[in-house]
């Protein structure tokens, strides 16, 4: 992941997400987010938590050189193996610390993935 990878990460969290989380409500103020470098391009697949225990999620896909990013709305990808592998370790995480009756957001957040441990 380069330093400009990151800043389009942020660009997206900061003004594109916000307004998508609020649209759907019910959030539950957690979520991750996936930065892949892939052969063609990067992907940048940002997920939140709402109604308890659906996942929602905001996908950018933009190829190496392009001047904007592939339209994500008519392309029906989910995520490649890599991506599903990190969305799995989240999907187990929330299971054991926020599928209870004392929700432990913070046991959440510290069994998250380190960068590149896929």
């Amino acid at each position: 992941m380069t330093p400009e990878m990151r800043a389009v990460a942020e660009r997206i969290l900061t003004d594109e997400v916000p307004a998508k989380v609020a649209a759907m409500g019910e959030s539950n103020d957690l979520g991750f987010v996936i930065i892949h470098p892939g052969d063609g391009g990067v992907s940048i697949l940002v997920q939140w938590w709402v109604q308890g225990s659906v996942l929602c999620q905001h996908f950018h896909r933009q190829l190496y050189g392009a001047a904007a990013p592939l339209e994500t709305a008519t392309r029906p990808a989910i995520g490649c193996v890599w991506e599903l592998a990190i969305i799995d370790a989240e999907r187990e995480a929330w299971c054991r610390t926020m599928m209870q009756a004392d929700p432990e957001p913070e046991r959440y957040l510290a069994m998250r993935l380190v960068e590149g441990a896929v």
